[in-house]
Parts: C-alpha cells; structure tokens; sequence
C-alpha cells in the first residue's frame, strides 16, 4: 500500500475512475503480505507480492500509453504516490522489454554467471516439455 501523505492537494481530475481498481489491487496486496508462508521456499514468499506489484503497473501502463483513457497529470500522481513503478515501466517502453516481470530478472549482478534471468530465454530456445520458473519472482517466461 502506497504511503499515506498529508497534503492538501487534491488528486487530479479522473481520479474517480480509477481508484476502486487501485483500492482493490490495495487490497490484493494486503492479503499476499499475510498469506502464510510456512512450507514454501524463502523466494517463493514474495512470489504473489512481485505479482499483485506488477498488475498495479499495467494496470496504469494500459491506462495512460495504450487506452490513451487518463491524463499526463494523473499518471504523474499515481507515480509520485507509489501506485506504480516508474522504472518498470520505462523498461515497457523499450523493444524487447514489452512484457517484462520485474526489473530483477534483467539485473545481471543478481545471477551466478552474470546473465539475465532463465525466464528471459525465448521458449523455442528452450528444451520442449521443460518447464521454466524464474527464482525471484515465479515468472514462466516474460521474453515471449
């Protein structure tokens, strides 16, 4: 959940179209943060917290470069009030990236042998049948 600030500035026009969607997402993320997570893998905890982040992005992504549905002021707002990744989404923006996970997965510093991650090798490169599980956020395959 964004952090709550205390300003007496009101959020821009259209606003009210979009935030149940957000609220709701809100809400999404909230239950990933306590959901039990005795049984699993320490990297797989934060599995469903990488997935609820990523669907608040595209939500605003879609929103404002694809629908063309809210303004440059209200996007701006969202992103200066952390309802999405400012960084993530530049990197959809880019040829290649469109349908990138998370920023960790295209980090080579965070690999063994400094590469990007298994969930970004193409699946026609891959062996048939295999199936592929990113480690840091359970992506089966962002590369297309």
């Amino acid at each position: 959940m964004p952090k709550i600030r205390r300003t007496k500035k009101r959020p821009p026009e259209g606003w009210e179209l979009i935030e149940p969607t957000l609220d709701e997402l809100d809400k999404k993320m909230q239950d990933a943060e306590m959901d039990p997570h005795e049984g699993k893998r320490k990297c797989e905890s934060l599995w469903p917290i990488l997935k609820v982040h990523h669907q608040k992005s595209r939500y605003l992504y879609d929103l404002y470069f694809r629908r063309r549905a809210i303004s440059r002021e209200l996007y701006d707002y969202c992103i200066a009030q952390g309802y999405a990744d400012a960084n993530l989404i530049a990197k959809w923006k880019k040829p290649g990236y469109e349908n990138l996970c998370c920023l960790k997965c295209i980090q080579a510093r965070d690999t063994n042998f400094g590469t990007a991650c298994i969930c970004r090798v193409p699946k026609s490169k891959l062996e048939e049948g295999k199936i592929v599980e990113c480690i840091s956020c359970g992506c089966r395959g962002c590369s297309g």
